[in-house]
Formats: C-alpha cells, structure tokens, sequence
C-alpha cells in the first residue's frame, strides 16, 4: 500500500511500520482509529477506575455539574 513501509530484521521478519500520514491524508480516520487501538492496548495492564469515582471525581473539582 502506498504510503506504507516496513522495518525487517535479518531474516526479513516485519519488527515495525512506517505511515506515511501526508500520503494516507484519505486514511486520517482509520490511522486515528489504530493509533487509539495502540494507546488502549498498551494501558490494558493499567488500575481501573469505576465510573461512579471518575464522576465524583469531576464533580469535586468542578469540572462536571
């Protein structure tokens, strides 16, 4: 795909990609959309936090009415 590279290692193994945002203008949406994948699987291991305290939490700070 145009505007796609791929970084190999020595057996020619894909180890990264390159994207090209200029040339995947048409694309931003879907770039957007695995570039969150990546950001929401790498704090998979993260502390949850239930609703109810994010929502008390805005509250508290003024920030939710």
């Amino acid at each position: 795909m145009k505007g796609i590279s791929y970084i190999t290692d020595r057996k020619n193994k894909r180890t990264a990609v390159i994207i090209d945002i200029k040339t995947l203008q048409n694309y931003n949406e879907g770039v957007e959309d695995l570039l969150d994948g990546i950001v929401a699987e790498s704090r998979e291991d993260e502390e949850k936090v239930p609703l109810s305290a994010v929502i008390k939490n805005l509250k508290k700070a003024g920030r939710l009415k």
